[in-house]
């Protein structure tokens, strides 16, 4: 039977207290609510439903065609939420999985297991519940002698008797598609809200002597939802320990998982070692047997096997084989490091690409530069790249030695086996095994020390 699914996210939220709506906050590297788009079509939906509201287009722009989009201009509740859905799942004949896009830390395999109990039993509709300690919030969950769900009563409208349940109402449910809508067209907003609940839905079925029926969690932390930064950074924590929990078992070594940071986007190979005080985001991609920190930042990069970075940071640039970063290196955007380079101490580079073998040691300024292999820049070596209006290439040829000292003038060209002397400002191109130096003789003062005026008897003033 084919399976849809619903994802409300239309509500600003806000408790967060931000100009940017709930549901985009990012949790472990990804908005909330591609957290959750991605355990629905793991669940096995063939179809998906995004409603939007505030900021809609914003959400849109992120996800692009991945999904339909049905928009709720005005907030007035779960039930008028799903409404919106109607056109775009005219002619759909299957279930409809209903979730919200504020609960990232549901896992795919919680929405399959609902799914599939809920077509085991020909249910008209089956909710997903949690036992909580402190329901406190949440609708709660009424059931019959048989043990099927009664109604939900939402906290504002309950009881005493009823209040006291600890069996909540999760917001996730699992509907048979035919007479849904006729089911939400029905209900009426005479609540303390004043709003169209989902949660009216079982009832009327109820009424009906449909069945409905529920699955209960084992783990409630699953449908944590994300209303304010507190609960944002708890949900935040949570997925984090199952990023480094899924690495570790895969053959990830994880020196200290409460001080490594860890997007849920990124891929490790087995026997790469973690170091404390890591952040490794984005779309990174890290080979096998590797040595990451401690205290380095790597975002949107990709490197090979055997690479070692140790107190650096790295942005949107790869390195190939045996390549050694660090301490105290900065490699920005677009750069391409080939095998076995050495990037040093205090060393950037920047859209530059270096061939095999070549090093910077240390102390350097390498960027919009194009260096071949072999090549070694000694220490305190700047490709002069800007000259106030537009940036220029430097290119270095294969087997070059680029003395300590050295200002390489963009554009400029040092051909392959040249080398420059120690403290040359290099403004026209080398030739290949030529020395290019730029220095005048030195000039050697007799007797300075003494001719010079000691400084105690300087006039203080001065």
């Amino acid at each position: 039977m084919q399976l849809a699914a619903v994802i409300l996210a239309a509500g600003k939220g806000t408790r967060m207290k931000s100009a940017t709506v709930k549901v985009l906050h990012r949790v472990c590297g990804l908005a909330m609510v591609e957290h959750v788009l991605a355990a629905v079509r793991e669940a096995g939906v063939q179809k998906t439903v995004l409603v939007v509201g505030e900021q809609g287009d914003k959400v849109m722009e992120l996800l692009g065609e991945t999904v339909a989009y049905a928009r709720q201009e005005q907030q007035l509740g779960t039930a008028h939420a799903l409404l919106q859905a109607r056109s775009l799942l005219d002619g759909f004949s299957g279930d409809v999985l209903v979730v919200c896009g504020d609960t990232p830390l549901l896992r795919p395999q919680t929405l399959a297991d609902l799914c599939r109990q809920h077509r085991a039993e020909q249910n008209a509709a089956t909710v997903l519940t949690a036992v909580l300690p402190d329901p406190a919030g949440y609708g709660r969950v009424v059931r019959d002698a048989g043990g099927m769900v009664r109604k939900i009563v939402e906290q504002k409208d309950a009881a005493a008797e009823e209040l006291a349940v600890r069996e909540v109402n999760t917001g996730v449910y699992c509907f048979r598609s035919a007479g849904l809508f006729e089911a939400l067209d029905s209900l009426r907003s005479d609540n303390a809200q004043g709003e169209y609940y989902l949660t009216d839905v079982i009832g009327y079925y109820v009424d009906r002597h449909e069945p409905v029926g529920a699955v209960t969690l084992d783990n409630s932390e699953e449908i944590t939802g994300v209303n304010d930064r507190c609960q944002l950074a708890a949900a935040e924590k949570a997925l984090r320990r199952r990023v480094l929990e899924r690495l570790m078992l895969s053959g990830v070594t994880v020196q200290d998982p409460d001080n490594t940071y860890i997007d849920a986007t990124v891929e490790i190979g087995m026997d790469t070692v973690i170091y404390p005080f890591t952040i490794i985001e984005g779309k990174s991609k890290i080979g096998e047997n590797c040595t990451i920190g401690p205290s380095s930042r790597l975002q949107d990069v990709d490197l090979g096997d055997r690479v070692t970075v140790m107190n650096s940071v790295v942005v949107g640039s790869t390195a190939a084989d045996g390549c050694n970063i660090g301490p105290f290196a900065y490699i920005r955007p677009d750069c391409v490091l080939g095998r076995e380079v050495k990037v040093g101490d205090f060393v950037e580079l920047k859209k530059s690409c270096l061939g095999d073998g070549a090093k910077v040691p240390h102390l350097s300024y390498v960027g919009d530069a194009d260096v071949g292999r072999t090549v070694n820049i000694g220490a305190g070596t700047i490709t002069c790249n800007y000259d106030g209006e537009k940036k220029s290439v430097t290119r270095i040829g294969d087997g070059a030695f680029i003395g300590s000292n050295t200002n390489l003038v963009a554009p400029v060209q040092v051909g392959a086996g040249a080398v420059t002397g120690a403290g040359s400002t290099i403004t026209r191109d080398v030739p290949p095994g030529a020395l290019g130096v730029t220095r005048d003789k030195q000039k050697n003062i007799a007797d300075w020390k003494n001719r010079k005026k000691p400084l105690a008897t300087q006039d203080k003033t001065e």
